[in-house]
Parts: structure tokens; C-alpha cells; sequence
């Protein structure tokens, strides 16, 4: 899945490539994708993009009014764990007809080219809405702050920590308490900060928490800027070779060269490095057995 930092090196080259340039229509070619009827697509057709914007793992391309005194409109993009973006420089003068493949959601500019959404898989999980403000999609309004916003400090981290009675991996995942932070990086996260994905939030002490803090800016920071100008085509494989540790059980680590493990859930799997963060001792399955700490 596209992790805050893919969704930003996307927005900037969305920024480069829209902003400025108006549109000329907005097909959605699969049933699923759309999420919203009122305004329809065809209310940003020959709107101008003014703006590109992220929230957490979210795109927001700003469409402005086409008569005076209209409203901009918000193209809200979700890529969910198997979307993706495609630019085209030119399309096709024939459109394409909805179907069963991955093409679910064509935006083409006055200029010719544009943007395909693609979605792999049986899981349909890509959403687009089209909205007058951001905040009217669900999945915007319960976010929490960005990590690599100004104000978030090591102050406002641990104020989103306090109370939390959940263990570390899924406080890091969770959209609604940090924004942008997914499986992947939480893994190199918890890497970094030489953490158990399993540890207790209550359990971390003042040191921890700012180590935690630490690891998780300056992994962030690192694949955004690993991420920045690099072609949306090789996005995926650039963040595939900067993870240390998630989708690399079997290989070395190395920081220290142990075994990278996994641990399996029905939906996901998780990897660590049992000398860097469990004191060397293997995690066991979390459906068999309690966590370690």
C-alpha cells in the first residue's frame, strides 16, 4: 500500500504536472470507484487545478469553479493497498470502455494527457470522492495530525501517546491517531527506534518515547526525500529497496546481521530484527500465543 511518503512524492509530481492546467473530463470506468453522486464528475469539467494537497495517505486535487462565484471542488483519491497512478502524456482519442481490468478512474486534461487509476486484484478498494471540502470524506475527517507537519514535536508525539492502552505497531498504524503511517513504515519505524512492535505504549518510558519520536521522523524524512523526483512508474520498487527490514524475512539484517523474522495475521505480516528489538528472542505467532514485550 502507498504510505505517506509514495502519496507525497505523488502529490509533488501531481503539483508539477496539473496545477495550472484545466480539465477536460473525469470517466470513472469502474462501479466501485466512485464514492460520491453529488457533484457529479462532469461539475469539474473545463475547472482549472489550483492546487494538489495530501492528508495522510489521501490526494486532494483542487478544481476551481467553472462560473463565477462557484465553489472549488475537491477530487479526494485513495489508493488503498492496491491502487496506483499513471500519467499519460497523451491519450487515446477513443476513450475506454468500463471493463473488467485494473482501469478504474481516467482524468484527461484539455491539453490531451492525464492520469489513469489502477487497481489490481479481486479487493476493490480505490476511492474517489468528489467533494466541495475535503472534510466530507470520512476517511479525511477522523485523521490525525501529520508527522512531518511543523508543529508536530516531540511534545505533541507523546500527547497522542498518553492514555493509549494499545500495543506500539497498531498505535503507529492507526489513521486516526497519526496520520499517513501504514505496515511498511511502521516496521522500519520500530526498526530505527530498536522496538518490539509488540511493546505496550503504557510501558514506554520518557527515553523510549523519545527515541520512538526520533526514529519516526528521521524514517519518514529519509523515504520522502529517497521518494522525491522519482517517476510515479518506479515509486513502488524505489520504496521496496529502502526498507530495511518489512518484506525481507529470511535476509540479513543489517544493522547486526540476524535473521530477519516474520509474524503472520490473516491479513498482513509483520518483520523485525530479534537482536536490534527483542533482545534476541523470536516473536511468537499472534494467533497462537501472547506478545512479547
Amino acid at each position: 500500500m502507498p504510505e505517506l511518503p509514495e502519496v507525497e512524492s505523488l502529490r509533488e509530481f501531481l503539483d508539477s504536472h496539473l496545477v495550472g492546467r484545466e480539465i477536460a473530463r473525469v470517466l470513472p470506468l469502474a462501479v466501485h470507484v466512485l464514492k460520491t453522486y453529488d457533484p457529479p464528475p462532469s461539475a469539474v469539467e473545463g475547472g482549472e487545478v489550483t492546487a494538489v494537497d495530501r492528508h495522510g495517505k489521501w490526494l486532494d486535487i483542487t478544481v476551481a469553479g467553472t462560473a463565477r462565484g462557484e465553489r472549488a471542488l475537491h477530487l479526494v483519491i485513495h489508493l488503498a493497498r492496491a491502487g496506483w497512478l499513471r500519467w499519460q502524456d497523451e491519450f487515446p482519442a477513443t476513450p475506454p470502455r468500463p471493463g473488467r481490468g485494473p482501469l478504474a478512474l481516467r482524468t484527461v486534461l484539455a491539453s490531451g494527457g492525464g492520469f489513469d487509476l489502477t487497481e489490481a486484484g479481486t479487493a476493490k478498494r480505490l476511492a474517489v470522492h468528489l467533494v466541495r471540502d475535503p472534510a466530507e470524506v470520512p476517511g479525511v475527517a477522523r485523521l490525525g495530525p501529520d508527522p512531518l507537519a511543523d508543529g508536530f514535536d516531540r511534545a505533541a508525539f507523546a500527547a497522542l501517546l498518553a492514555g493509549e492502552r494499545r500495543q506500539i505497531k497498531g498505535a503507529l498504524r492507526d489513521q486516526g491517531l497519526i496520520a499517513g503511517i501504514g505496515n511498511a513504515y511502521s516496521d522500519e519505524i520500530l526498526h530505527a527506534a530498536r522496538m518490539s512492535p509488540f511493546k505496550p505504549v503504557r510501558s514506554l518510558d520518557e527515553e523510549e518515547i523519545t527515541g520512538l519520536y526520533e526514529a519516526l521522523r528521521a524514517t519518514l524524512e529519509e523515504a520522502v526525500e529517497r521518494s522525491r523526483g522519482v517517476a510515479a512508474g518506479r515509486l513502488k520498487a524505489e520504496k521496496k529497496s529502502g526498507l530495511r527490514v518489512h518484506g525481507r524475512a529470511g535476509e540479513p539484517c543489517p544493522v547486526c546481521g540476524d535473521t530477519i523474522r516474520e509474524v503472520s495475521f490473516s491479513d498482513s505480516s509483520l518483520q523485525y530484527c530479534p537482536t536490534c528489538q527483542t533482545g534476541g528472542k523470536p516473536l511468537a505467532d499472534r494467533r497462537l500465543s501472547r506478545l512479547l514485550k
